[in-house]
Order: C-alpha cells, then sequence, then structure tokens
C-alpha cells in the first residue's frame, strides 16, 4: 500500500552525508529500518506512514568525489512535540548501506505559518483589488444616484415647458443652458437656478427672453463652434449680464463639479466677451475680415456730431453708463449700460442718439432702430450684421479723431 497523501503541519528538513555512493531507496531504508523500534509501535516511521500521520519523504541527492550529500524533507500531521522526536529520531541513522552517514536536522518548518502568510498576502491583494475595483464602482453608483436625485428635481417652466432647476423662479440670478442635460448636470451639483433654451429651432422661447429682463443672467453654454451660434442669437434678443464657457471641446452636460466652478468662476461680461471676439475677428487674415458684414454707415454723409461729445466722452469712459439724448441733443437720462436694452425696449421718452461706454451690438442696434435713435456712440462697435441706413453707428475713437 502507498503512503497516504496529507495535508502536513510541519516540514522536517535533514541533512544526510554518505561516505560513498547510494541512491534514493538505500537511505530511505536506511530511515525506516535503523529507527524501527526505537521509540515503540506508536512512534514507527512505517506505521506511521501507514496511518497518514507522515507523509511521501522526499530526497534530493548529490553525488561528489565518491560521497553522497542528500537533502531530505519528511512532511509531519503529527503535533509539535511528536514532529521534534521524529526529527531527533531520524538523527540517530548512523550509516546508509556499507558507508558511514551523518544526519542533521537543518529545520522544522512551520507549513501552517507559511500557509497563513500566504493568506495574508493574498488577503492583501484582494482588498487591493476591491480598491481599484469595486470603489469606483460605488462612486458610480452615487453619481447615478446624484444624477437620479437631479432628473427628479428638475421641472418644467413655463407656457414652452422648457428643463428648469427647482429655484429658478425665486432666484435673483439664473443661468441659461442650452438642452435638459445641462440642466441635470447643473442641478446634480447644487446649481439649481438654471434654466435651458431646449434648442434652438423655433428661436429663443420667449420664457426665457422674458426671464431675462427680471434676472440677473449668465448664459452657459459647450465649449463648440454650437455653443458660440446658441450664444450669438441669446443675445440678439435677451438681456445677457455674463458669458461662461466650457471648456473647448467639451459640452456642459459632461463637466465635472470643479469644471462648472472654474468656468463660472472665470465667466465675463457680455462687454468684455464681445471685445474679446472683436478682437479675434481683427486677428484674422484680411481677405476673412472683408468677408465680415460690417456695421454700414450712411454713404457720403459724415457724423453730424456736437463738439461737446469728446468732451462728454472722456467723462463717461470707465463708467460703464450711457447717455441718451433727444433730437437737439439734450441729455434726457443716463442709465447704466446693463440698463439700456430694458430701455430701448420700452415706449419711455424719444430717443435720438445714444453715447454709451459699452459695446454696440446687433442686439442693441436692433431695439435703437425700434426706437428711431439715429446715432449710437459707442467705446467699441461690435460686429453688426445690418443696421438702418438713417442710423450712424461710431466708435469714441473715430469721434475724437474727427
Amino acid at each position: 500500500m502507498g503512503a497516504l497523501t496529507i495535508v502536513s503541519k510541519y516540514m522536517i528538513v535533514a541533512q544526510i552525508e554518505v561516505g560513498g555512493v547510494v541512491d534514493k531507496s538505500d537511505i530511505i531504508g536506511a530511515l525506516f529500518s535503523q529507527t524501527e523500534g526505537l521509540l515503540g509501535k506508536d512512534m514507527d516511521l512505517r506505521e506511521l506512514q501507514m496511518m497518514g500521520r507522515i507523509g511521501r519523504i522526499e530526497i534530493d541527492i548529490l553525488e561528489k568525489n565518491g560521497h553522497t550529500k542528500a537533502r531530505v524533507n519528511i512532511p509531519s500531521n503529527l503535533d509539535r512535540y511528536e514532529t521534534a522526536l521524529i526529527a531527533a529520531l531520524i538523527e540517530s541513522v548512523e550509516r546508509v548501506g556499507p558507508y558511514p552517514a551523518n544526519v542533521k536536522i537543518l529545520e522544522i518548518r512551520d507549513l501552517r505559518e507559511e500557509k497563513r502568510n500566504k493568506i495574508v498576502e493574498r488577503a492583501k491583494e484582494l482588498i487591493k483589488m476591491m480598491e481599484e475595483e469595486v470603489l469606483p464602482d460605488t462612486k458610480e453608483i452615487l453619481e447615478r444616484l446624484k444624477e437620479d436625485v437631479a432628473k427628479a428635481e428638475v421641472i418644467e417652466y413655463g407656457p414652452e415647458k422648457l428643463p428648469a432647476g427647482p429655484d429658478v423662479d425665486k432666484a435673483d440670478s439664473i443661468i441659461i443652458v442650452e438642452g435638459r442635460a445641462d440642466v441635470v448636470n447643473l442641478v446634480k451639483h447644487g446649481y439649481r437656478n438654471v434654466i435651458a433654451i431646449e434648442g434652438i429651432s423655433q428661436g429663443i422661447p420667449q420664457t426665457v427672453i422674458d426671464i431675462s429682463k427680471r434676472k440677473n443672467v449668465t448664459a452657459f453654454v459647450d465649449g463648440d463652434k454650437g455653443g458660440e451660434l446658441v450664444l450669438r442669437d441669446l443675445l440678439k434678443v435677451a438681456h445677457i449680464d455674463y458669458v461662461a464657457r466650457a471648456p473647448p471641446g467639451k459640452e456642459v452636460e459632461q463637466l465635472t463639479a470643479k469644471e462648472i466652478a472654474r468656468a463660472l468662476r472665470n465667466k465675463m461680461t457680455v462687454e468684455e466677451y464681445l471685445a474679446q471676439q472683436q478682437a479675434k475677428s481683427q486677428e484674422q487674415p484680411q481677405t476673412q475680415q472683408q468677408a465680415q458684414p460690417q456695421a454700414p454707415q450712411p454713404a457720403g454723409r459724415p457724423p453730424e456730431v456736437p463738439d461737446f461729445i469728446k468732451a462728454k466722452i472722456d467723462e463717461m469712459l470707465g463708467t460703464l453708463e450711457a447717455e441718451i439724448y433727444d433730437e437737439k441733443w439734450s441729455p434726457i437720462k443716463r442709465l447704466a449700460v446693463r440698463e439700456l436694452p430694458d430701455f430701448l425696449s420700452s415706449s419711455e421718452g424719444n430717443a435720438y442718439a445714444i453715447l454709451m461706454d459699452g459695446i454696440a451690438t446687433q442686439r442693441i442696434v436692433d431695439l435703437a432702430t425700434k426706437r428711431g435713435v439715429k446715432y449710437i456712440i459707442a467705446a467699441r462697435v461690435g460686429p453688426v450684421a445690418k443696421a438702418p441706413e438713417d442710423m450712424s453707428i461710431i466708435s469714441f475713437d473715430e469721434v475724437k479723431a474727427a
């Protein structure tokens, strides 16, 4: 009968030096025969192996210069006292075959301790795997939960049922974005005063135009060409105070909380944005500049601006204010540039000329046209695609140079 396969607790490691050339079977025979009966039947190597208390004895042999040197591994399922006794028993072997032998125990390894160490190391690997694989899944679940909560908080606002945050009506300031996904993302990150125009194929919704007149408004658009087009349409009809852009190539719905905060922190006034756009257009090749629409001026008719306007320009520079004049160039109202669209949209008084420390935009020109304004004198003239032939649009620099 062969030896039973056992799950060992200890490993007895011994070294045998033999004064002649022997093989494995000689060494195993010497171990069994020379220890037989020394400690009684209960501690007999052969009996212990038959019972599965001692495992298969492994021997590695090295022959050199007519001598044999062997390393012997004996697995033991005995307790530590019995194992130590067997180890001492093995050292009692004095001969292998006809040759003298010397047996020395090198170590008794606790295989359970080695196994425990392997278990601990594997547990560390599993913990690391959990941190790398499970925790990101947890973050993903939390993000999904936040998004689901945000979707539940998004309301329908106005007759057009525009997607909006729950605080859009009661907040003093609002954020206008392009679509529903943008609203969900901002609400998810705590911005509840947001409303979407939800596409511009039918034009900017009247609800957005109306609410922009009552609130401090930031237009927050994508960082691509589409965002620029949306912003251009918004500026024509809505009262926008600030402009924020997503990073180039990114959409508002994709932004993280940090990216949203950074974009809104770096927002600029409409005047600053238009000045930036004008500077970009001036940097384009001359052929492209010629292709851009310019603000038309009355043919063959120089601007008829009173001399006192030059001094008035120096007074208004840096104030971000506008002054309205009647046909006799008498001032009738002074107000902040940001309030100018509301003034022009109303039917309050006559308006013949506007002097403004700001940028003459297409939106200002359109509103001024409806009021019959003939002169717009501005710190800068932005890209204006169309203007009445009888309206003069002049920059401060042009007035001073005249």
